[in-house]
């Protein structure tokens, strides 16, 4: 499904990422860990091919997606191999309605009936269709997110990608996004995410990557995370 390989990275001069490494199966959700300025996002944005766009770039190592290397390709061709972005603040269209939003990212490139349509989302999310006539800039923070999730499942992903799922948002919301992760999960989608709540991911993911200065320092399961507690207080905890 996803194979980073000593992958290296960073902004103009400077270098971010000096060896991340990575694998997950289909079906699998995996997170990524670690302090804020490890180098997550800058992992996920060369996951995306969107470093070019924020002054950075891919300095080596790998990206493979379904046996196929892909780093350096542009975002809208990862789009096509399956890849689904949830960005770090959320970045919703403003003066886009909700169902805009949704429509905006709408496709279906793979064989089958699509898993996810307007319906499918307004299901997921039932506020989502009380508000489908508001603009982006008129929701909450919580209601920006499940546009944020609606419109990456609306691509119709192989990989759903969340960078900071439940970052800022009220407690019942944040419970809200989890529950919907799970039920995802229990689907069969395949989900890389960021998030701080490390009982929450702990709860949903089948393995846990910890980045530590741009280099992948600890890979395993929620059990062997819970058995290692000098993982959490070096690389995760402030």
């Amino acid at each position: 499904m996803l194979r980073l390989e000593n992958l290296t990275a960073g902004y103009g001069g400077s270098q971010v990422l000096f060896g991340v490494d990575l694998e997950m199966k289909p079906g699998q959700v995996v997170t990524l860990l670690g302090r804020n300025g490890m180098g997550k996002t800058t992992t996920i944005r060369a996951i995306m091919g969107l470093l070019p766009s924020v002054g950075g770039r891919i300095w080596g190592g790998e990206v493979v997606v379904d046996n196929r290397a892909v780093a350096g390709l542009p975002p809208h061709r990862l789009a096509r191999q399956g890849l689904g972005l949830v960005p770090e603040g959320r970045q919703v269209f403003p003066t886009l309605t909700v169902e805009e939003n949704l429509l905006a990212t709408a496709a279906h490139r793979f064989a089958g009936a699509p898993r996810w349509t307007l319906a499918a989302v307004y299901e997921m999310f039932p506020r989502l269709r009380e508000r489908r006539r508001n603009p982006g800039a008129k929701l909450s923070g919580g209601e920006q997110q499940m546009v944020a999730i609606g419109r990456a499942l609306m691509t119709n992903p192989r990989l759903l990608i969340l960078d900071e799922a439940t970052e800022g948002l009220a407690p019942l919301i944040r419970a809200e996004i989890w529950a919907v992760l799970a039920r995802l999960k229990a689907e069969g989608q395949s989900i890389l995410l960021i998030d701080k709540n490390l009982a929450a991911v702990s709860r949903l993911a089948d393995r846990h990557v910890v980045i530590e200065k741009g280099r992948t320092v600890w890979t395993g399961s929620s059990a062997a995370l819970e058995a290692a507690p000098e993982v959490r207080d070096s690389y995760l905890h402030l």
